[in-house]
């Protein structure tokens, strides 16, 4: 069996999760506080040049490693072991039926030709893990398996990149569930929050924007659509002649001329509730559900100023920002007015270092 490297497995403390997106690198440390408290040791970024990760595909791995290296630096860290997520795109997942109580050896042999039924590459081609989830729902003699697959060259770039900078990848996950486990965490107990409740997550990135709706905690559906704050910068550049650098600076800042907020903000507002609504029109007419009972924001773009107003007035539907680390005590280097303006940027990067606590 090749392993898509302990995707569904324990870790072993102390680790970090670090996030690789388009746009930059993430990372955060958490920590056991005691009865159940955890506690954010620190967490950084660092930006990436444009172009060196695209699509979530790994297009430069010095670069990339270069910055993993510094962002480990900057958070002043000491673990070495980390959780890397790997982009849902580039992993192929499928719930199958096997007979209850296999023996390891024959459980993977058949979890091999299963997945040779759904993956579209040769077995020697990818990496390859699988979790049992427990007893069939129809047959008490067979047991429900989760089995993930990706290209093993996708895995190896991401693993390339933590060794140059002298890091161990221990846990390869999935974005999007290390993400669905952050936001599950934070908003347990939220208003509102009780048994049935259909609960959609829109982390809007650089580029694209991933929906996940979540029935109790399980997911019922996800897609991802090609936008995000990347499309607002671009706009900055084109009307006030600056690089795409110095505007993400200054679009951060909210240092831009009066007309912004008129001129480029607002439209970039309207389009982004118009692609909220779509999102959830899709998912009402491909799927049985007729109702979303809480939306969730997250990602770099999640504060834009006016966002979730917006969404929350186009959807008529309860919408609030994820704080990925409510709940947490904050390590002594961890500024916590700056948290507030930065967290939802790290739902990624916190779910994958909550793999720590199994």
């Amino acid at each position: 069996m090749i392993s898509l490297g302990s995707l569904f497995g324990q870790s072993s403390p102390p680790l970090i999760g670090l996030d690789i997106s388009t746009s930059g690198v993430r990372l955060v440390e958490l920590a056991d506080a005691g009865r159940g408290v955890l506690r954010l040791e620190r967490y950084a970024s660092e930006p990436l040049p444009r172009g060196v990760v695209v699509d979530g595909n790994i297009e430069n791995i010095e670069a990339v490693s270069d910055a993993v290296l510094r962002v480990w630096k900057k958070s002043g860290t000491k673990a070495r072991h980390v959780a890397l997520g790997m982009p849902p795109a580039a992993v192929i997942t499928k719930k199958i039926i096997l007979p209850a109580g296999l023996p390891e050896d024959q459980l993977e042999v058949q979890v091999e030709s299963e997945a040779s039924q759904y993956i579209p590459f040769a077995l020697d081609e990818v990496s390859l893990d699988f979790d049992v989830i427990g007893p069939a729902a129809n047959s008490a003699e067979d047991m429900e398996v989760m089995l993930a697959a990706a290209r093993r060259e996708k895995v190896e770039d991401r693993v390339a990149i933590a060794e140059a900078a002298g890091l161990a990848a221990t846990v390869m996950d999935i974005e999007s569930y290390a993400a669905r486990a952050a936001a599950v965490r934070a908003t347990e107990g939220a208003p509102g929050a009780a048994a049935g409740q259909i609960v959609a997550l829109f982390q809007i990135g650089a580029q694209s924007t991933h929906i996940s709706v979540m029935l109790d905690g399980d997911t019922v559906y996800e897609r991802e659509q090609p936008f995000g704050g990347t499309q607002l910068t671009q706009d900055i550049v084109r009307a006030y002649g600056l690089s795409f650098e110095e505007a993400e600076a200054r679009k951060k800042a909210g240092d831009l001329p009066d007309n912004y907020g008129s001129d480029l903000l607002a439209p970039f507002l309207e389009n982004a509730a118009l692609e909220v609504t779509r999102a959830i029109q899709f998912f009402f007419t491909s799927t049985p559900y007729t109702r979303i009972d809480q939306i969730y924001l997250a990602g770099g773009c999640a504060l834009v100023p006016g966002l979730l107003d917006i969404i929350a007035s186009r959807t008529r539907i309860p919408s609030s920002v994820v704080s990925p680390f409510k709940g947490m005590q904050l390590g002594p280097s961890v500024r916590e007015q700056q948290l507030r303006s930065e967290g939802p940027a790290y739902l990624v990067a916190c779910g994958l270092a909550l793999r720590r606590f199994g």
